[in-house]
Formats: structure tokens, sequence, C-alpha cells
């Protein structure tokens, strides 16, 4: 049995590892797909304090190093379920059960993609889900925004003070995001809208982003239309299905938890972008990996201090 079984090795699973390592606990880290999360598709990390610039699959490298030389055992498997035992907690994957006597949920999320042909081998070339992340590196140059909610909204409005052309694509007839940044945006001069338009294809030179199809569904008129890049905000996807006896999900699917990290089951808690908070970026899920870690070494040593 391990102390603490955490679930997902993004950035907020990885950290909540080292601080239960340092706190001399043992680390059962699952992971299903790949180590270092959604941060493993940005070219370029920026925005972490300390480092000046790091590609993200170099800084998760750096990260999964970091927590396996101080003793973290890995197993890459789903997590299908967690079941209270009581005094201790059990993890059912696809690869078999795992004790431990907490456990951290970290399985973040997923931006919500196209479902383009080529789409995932253009993501970090011309693709981007983050102008906070990415935005800089399209600084004047014309980008696209996919997307009409608060997100897609939000993200113009950042990138029409950096980019020389934005123009957000919308498949409705109107912007579903807020009307204060629908009037920040109807006041700038570098921003287009386009409404009741899908994107039908992804055209690439030299490994880059180069131009979208887009079709209008109501003329059924097509066209081509030049970019240098492309933000896709149309909404993200939690994967916490399989932890829905375990604690309450909101109405999009994430773990219903505040700062403290806690979940509705004693021992059992969550870090990172898979829960309720309003940002979600790379140092956001570090600082929930860390309060998770300690709340769960608390919860341990108190339960078995007795």
């Amino acid at each position: 049995m391990k102390d603490i079984i955490i679930i997902g090795a993004g950035p907020a699973g990885m950290t909540a590892a080292l601080y239960a390592l340092r706190a001399d606990k043992s680390v059962l880290l699952l992971e299903k797909e790949n180590f270092g999360g959604q941060i493993t598709f940005s070219p370029r990390l920026e925005n972490y304090p300390s480092i000046m610039e790091i590609s993200g699959s170099e800084f998760a490298n750096q990260l999964l190093d970091q927590v396996v030389a101080h003793g973290a055992e890995i197993e890459l498997a789903e997590a299908l379920e967690i079941k209270d035992m009581g005094e201790y907690k059990r993890v059912h994957t696809d690869y078999g059960d795992f004790d431990g006597k907490a456990v951290i949920i970290a399985t973040g999320s997923k931006h919500r993609h196209l479902g383009l042909d080529g789409e995932e081998e253009l993501i970090g070339s011309g693709i981007s889900f983050c102008a906070v992340c990415d935005g800089s590196f399209f600084a004047d140059k014309s980008v696209a925004v996919i997307g009409g909610g608060n997100t897609a909204l939000q993200e113009a409005v950042m990138l029409s003070d950096i980019c020389k052309k934005v123009t957000i694509i919308q498949n409705l007839s109107f912007m579903t995001g807020e009307g204060r940044l629908l009037a920040i945006l109807e006041k700038k001069n570098n921003v287009d809208m386009i409404f009741d338009t899908v994107l039908t294809g992804l055209e690439a030179r030299d490994g880059e982003l180069c131009a979208i199809n887009i079709k209008n569904t109501k003329t059924e008129e097509e066209a081509r239309f030049e970019l240098d890049g492309m933000f896709v905000a149309i909404g993200q996807v939690p994967e916490n299905e399989a932890f829905k006896n375990v604690s309450a999900l909101d109405s999009y699917g994430y773990i219903v938890s505040d700062e403290n990290c806690l979940t509705d089951t004693e021992g059992v808690f969550v870090a990172g972008d898979c829960r309720t908070k309003r940002i979600r970026q790379v140092t956001t899920a570090s600082a929930d990996g860390a309060v998770a870690a300690l709340a769960a070494c608390r919860y341990i040593d108190g339960l078995f201090a007795k």
C-alpha cells in the first residue's frame, strides 16, 4: 500500500508527487496517456516563474525526472474508479487495483478540438488554445479565434493588443459571451467577426498553419482564409465521470472544490484543471498540487496517529 496515489501526471499531479515525497510519503503516480498533460503541446513556455523560456515537453520531462529522482513510482494505467475502503482507498484501473491511504485526482482537462484532418499535427505549429501562453508568438501577425463564448472573446481582446489582425469565427448568428467583452471588441479597429461559419479544412506550409477553409452554414458559401495562427476556444472537456461516486461534479463535469482542494470524500483530494476554478494555467495547477499534497499528508498523519 502506498501513502498517496496520484491520478494524472500533469503539472498538478507531478507537483503533488514532489511535495508528498519531500514529506517522506510513498507515492504512486498513475498516468494513462502522456506525462506532462496539455502543456506538452506548447512549443514555448515563457510565463513560469524563474524560467525565461522552455518548451512544454522539456518542462514536463524535467518535472518527471525530478519526481522519479525523489522516489515516485509510476504506472501507465487509466483510473476507472475510486473505492472508499475506510482507512484506505482502492483505485481500480485497466491494469489492476492499487491501494493507498489517500488519493489525489489530477486528471486535468482537455481543450475541445475541432476534429479536422491534420489538426493534431498543427497544434503548436500555428494552432493554439491559450492566448496568455502563446499570444506573443503572433505579435503583428494575423490570427483567427474560433468560438463565441466568454473564453473566445477574452482571447480576442488579449490578442487584439498584440496582433495586427484578429478575426473571430462563430458558428452561430450571435456571440454567446458577455456583452461587455463584445462591446470592447466592437470598438477595436483590428477585429472582425464572422458569423454562421464553420471550419471545413486546414492548410499548412512547411509544417505550419497558413490558411483555413470556411463555410457559411446559411448560404453554403465556401472560402479560403489565410492567416498566421489560430486560437481554438470552443470549451474544455474534463474527464471526471469515473470519480463522481467520491465527489460532486458541476454541470460541466468539473469536480466541485475550493482552494483547499478537498472533495466530498475524506482522504480524496483534487488538484489542477479538473476542479472548479476560474484560472487554468501551469502555475495555478502547480499551486493546487502543492496544496492537495500537503492536505493529503495532514490527513494521513492525523488518521494513522490515532
